[in-house]
């Protein structure tokens, strides 16, 4: 198993401790899981869990109207 060394302001820290142990886990557990969950590139199954419920939500075709330069493009 690898170590790392995590250097935390006092309020960061006491975020951790707080947190670690509200959840009846290890501070490096707790680290650990958050890693996992927030840098995982997939979706979290509660979301996948959605596709194809919404049977009347509008699909935005190709070659449709473009969109606005100041809206931010979000390709997956």
């Amino acid at each position: 198993m690898s170590q790392i060394t995590l250097y935390l302001d006092d309020a960061t820290q006491a975020l951790v401790e707080q947190a670690a142990q509200a959840n009846g886990l290890s501070k490096s557990r707790w680290v650990s899981e958050m890693i996992r969950k927030y840098a995982a590139h997939e979706w979290p199954q509660d979301c996948l869990a959605l596709a194809g419920r919404f049977a009347d939500f509008p699909l935005r075709e190709e070659g449709s109207a473009s969109q606005p330069a100041d809206v931010p493009r979000l390709d997956f």
